[in-house]
């Protein structure tokens, strides 16, 4: 190409628009499946893209983990693979439900009905609004905004890795809501029904009362929250005295069903078997055993109420225990009496709590409990772990609930140890990350629970018969047919039913439960990659090559897909697992929007260039922690210096005309592109490896060498018609400006694009990755050792106080007769940098420039 392309001032303003422009006229990134189905699986590289929330903005996490991928990607697809690159969107679920609420101040109400045209009060401009406060409106008006909102969010997220630099074939696109995604999801859940895998149970269940859903158990995390120890008594029923206990619950003193100590405890060995009765409500309750009972804890013995934590269940679980719940799904007092109250003292006392939130009737409770006199202590305030929902703000409770689960290997071993046999069976990089898949695969304690009362999502496809009485008989679950997927149960109908039959004795009820969002995200091989729907590009594509994520969702999407794969097709839905790591702020506390930490990236890739964001990115290694100031962001500083740098050589380089004909020649230019080789095959390995941080540190290292050295130790020559030598500089230099945009074409690949399209036709990344010879063409050694000389004359200069352009009569260069041979191979190319009219060489152990004489100055 003519010069007349390069720009005066190259800048790397701008380039994110112009190439993400023309990439996409050119179609650079689309799968190709022609070329696919000649080469067969073994020519695909196949990604599980993880499917951002479409729930507000995209963070630094994002552009940090993405661009992992992309680098990733890049390279198998210039190492010649057709390359799978998808993009999803995942819509549903709560987060996405919470922010539809905020943004347009509704919640949703089923019982009403749909109101046509339906204009929310706010437009994303609400101010601390409170729940309370918010519009109800239908559950049809709701999903239409949940609809709408996404579909806003999902455009912003679209360009801003379009401003990334990502890769994507962004005509392979799905969403977690569309009629394409029920249809899948619908499908897999009826053949884990007709497998027996999905089943339903009345059970207690983990409880947001926020979101008014199921939580389960992979969506929990641990928050430290402040309790007291309330000392309490109770009666033994044979009137010999009391037995006294502490609990941080004394609100649910109604729900106590047994009191229980450890069997080897000796305090209370002559107890069990026996009976209490329970302060204020004077309930008989048995007095048993259990190991799970702590000696050292309180009084070493304990009430299990139903249901005040994850231990209570297991309790009430292996001991037999009546279930005596007292807590509604809204988190207050249920109306009711439990039935074993039977003193009126006790409905009475029980009265005062109905009604009240979990709060106001500890308070009230503990007020009985002291007119009684049987509080006889409350601790402290000390502070303590307690559950909640992952994106909840308070506890979560449990409630005995009718939920969908499927199994996932907690009580079926066999299952349990294919999916450890499976883990085991793929890459993960880093690899110690497998040992997280495999404690959480050991440590599950219930089956998948992956029902949600909630209304934004794929609907559970399934129908209730009804009884004579018009109760639901849950023996009875209806299924759609297939062909008729997606379906809608509370709209749809089941097959030999009419609309007439919905909610009428003998006839049917539809599910109004929605699945949970793993439940949909975990068949993302299968939504991108056409599963039955397009077999022809599901035999391509899975098993896929990689599903990258983060650290934290091993045991949420990771998990999930691999269960889901392991019970559809008996495999790993993948080969490799690239895991990274977390953004940490400063004070290397993890980013994330429930601490406030979070930085948005659209700014910092604005201010600093999108090639500067990735080479922060790509800097890190798998499974890394990396730490970001948005103040001080020294990597991504460092990543624009060598993008700006990235555009000035290339306009140096192809400054300098190659001759038809020419040949390598000249000792250090075959011994820089012998080093340019060495380079190729590292970073070849790391990326083959998934080290993009280590072929980003081996490149980016011997960039600089070529900038710093050698473009200084030829330029003379270069410029030299009559040099014998320019044609061999030209070429070199030429050859390697070729491979080293080739090299860095994954993490920087606006600057590499735009440099590349100075002298080529067509993208830098469909070019192919460039290859080492066989045999080199010279020794690495000789640039090694001239630089190191060209470094220490110019250490001389600097320390006689004289510019770098100062002419030199005679410079001193000590070393070893080996690498003194080698300067001479280009005693040449260094006198003309170094201004030297001659060298005098000396025989050393180490290799110094020793004295320059300075040529006299002119008057």
């Amino acid at each position: 190409m003519s010069d007349a392309h390069i720009p005066e001032k190259p800048a790397l303003e701008g380039l994110e628009t112009k190439w993400d422009e023309a990439w996409k006229a050119q179609g650079t990134y689309l799968f190709d499946r022609v070329r696919a189905a000649e080469a067969g699986r073994d020519g695909v590289y196949s990604v599980d893209t993880p499917p951002p929330t479409a729930s507000g903005s995209l963070h630094i996490g994002h552009v940090f983990s993405y661009t992992h991928t992309d680098v990733k990607v890049r390279f198998e697809r210039m190492s010649g693979k057709t390359v799978f690159y998808p993009m999803g969107w995942d819509d549903n679920g709560l987060p996405t439900e919470r922010r539809v609420q905020n943004y347009y101040g509704v919640r949703c109400d089923p019982s009403l009905p749909y109101t046509a045209e339906f204009v929310p009060p706010f437009q994303g401009d609400a101010k601390s609004l409170k729940p309370a406060d918010q519009v109800p409106i239908s559950r049809r008006n709701f999903i239409e905004l949940c609809e709408a909102l996404t579909l806003e969010d999902e455009k912003h997220f679209e360009d801003l890795f379009r401003q990334l630099g990502l890769s994507v074939d962004w005509t392979q696109t799905y969403r977690t809501i569309s009629d394409d995604t029920i249809r899948t999801s619908q499908r897999a859940f009826l053949r884990n029904i007709e497998r027996g895998e999905a089943y339903q149970s009345l059970a207690p269940t983990l409880w947001d009362i926020d979101f008014r859903s199921a939580i389960a158990q992979a969506e929990l995390e641990d928050r430290e929250q402040q309790a007291s120890f309330h000392k309490v008594a109770f009666h033994k029923t044979d009137g010999s005295g009391d037995i006294v206990i502490e609990t941080t619950r004394p609100e649910l003193l109604a729900a106590c069903v047994a009191l229980v100590a450890n069997p080897d405890d000796e305090r209370y060995q002559p107890y069990f078997g026996s009976t209490v009765r329970t302060p204020v409500f004077d309930v008989e309750v048995p007095v048993l055993a259990h190991h799970l009972a702590q000696q050292d804890k309180g009084t070493g013995i304990a009430m299990i109420c139903t249901f005040g934590d994850v231990t209570d269940i297991v309790w009430w679980r292996e001991l037999d225990l009546p279930n005596r719940t007292i807590l509604g799904m809204d988190g207050r007092i249920l109306a009711d009496v439990p039935e074993a109250i039977v003193a009126e003292a006790g409905k009475a006392a029980y009265a005062e709590l109905a009604g009240k939130t979990v709060f106001s009737a500890k308070k009230r409770m503990v007020e009985l409990l002291e007119e009684s006199g049987e509080l006889l202590e409350v601790s402290k305030p000390f502070s303590h772990p307690v559950k909640f929902y992952e994106k909840g703000d308070r506890p979560l409770e449990i409630v005995s609930t009718r939920q969908w689960y499927i199994r996932n290997g907690a009580r079926d071993e066999a299952l349990r140890d294919k999916l450890l046999a499976l883990g085991k069976g793929m890459d993960w990089h880093p690899d110690f990350m497998r040992v997280r898949y495999e404690n959480w695969v050991g440590g599950l304690t219930g089956d998948w629970l992956v029902s949600r009362q909630r209304f934004f999502g794929v609907p559970i496809p399934v129908w209730y018969g009804l009884d004579e009485n018009g109760d639901r008989d849950y023996q009875r679950v209806l299924t759609p047919d297939l062909a008729d997927l997606p379906v809608d149960p509370t709209t749809d109908v089941p097959p030999g039913f009419t609309e007439a039959q919905r909610g009428v004795p003998g006839g049917f009820e539809g599910e109004k439960d929605i699945f949970d969002t793993w439940a949909t995200s975990s068949l993302t091989p299968q939504l991108a990659g056409g599963w039955e729907r397009d077999p022809e590009l599901w035999n391509l594509v899975a098993p896929f090559d990689v599903r990258p994520q983060g650290q934290d969702i091993i045991r949420t999407w990771l998990f999930s897909t691999m269960l889901r794969s392991a019970l559809e097709d008996d495999r790993a839905p993948w080969t490799d697992a690239a895991i990274s790591g977390f953004i940490v702020d400063p004070d290397r506390k993890k980013m994330s929007k429930s601490k406030g930490n979070v930085v948005t990236p659209a700014d910092i890739l604005s201010q600093h260039g999108s090639d500067a964001v990735r080479y922060w990115a790509a800097s890190s290694r798998l499974g890394t922690d990396a730490a970001f100031d948005p103040q001080n962001p020294t990597q991504i500083k460092i990543g624009r210096r060598l993008a700006i740098k990235v555009l000035n050589a290339a306009k140096f380089v192809l400054s300098f005309p190659v001759p038809d004909g020419a040949e390598v020649t000249h000792a250090l230019d075959a011994s820089m592109l012998a080093a340019l080789h060495g380079v190729v095959r590292e970073a070849t390995k790391a990326y083959e490896n998934y080290d993009h941080a280590r072929a980003l540190e081996v490149t980016e290292s011997f960039f600089w060498t070529f900038c710093d050295d050698y473009l200084e130790l030829v330029k003379e020559r270069a410029y030299n018609q009559t040099d014998a030598g320019q044609a061999s500089a030209a070429l070199a230099l030429r050859l390697a400006l070729s491979a080293l945009l080739r090299l860095l074409a994954p993490v920087l690949s606006f600057a590499t694009e735009e440099s590349w399209s100075w002298f080529n036709d067509g993208s830098v990344h469909t070019a192919p990755w460039p290859v080492a010879p066989d045999e080199e063409w010279g020794d690495p050694a000789v640039l090694s050792v001239v630089g190191e000389a060209l470094i220490g004359v110019r250490r001389a200069k600097t320390e006689a106080k004289v510019s770098q352009k100062a002419e030199v009569a005679r410079a001193v260069i000590a070393g070893p007769a080996a690498s003194l041979d080698l300067i001479k191979l280009a005693e040449g190319d260094l006198k003309a940098v170094g201004r030297i009219a001659a060298v005098e060489y000396v025989d050393a152990d180490t290799l110094a420039v020793t004295a320059i004489e300075l040529a006299p100055q002119e008057d």
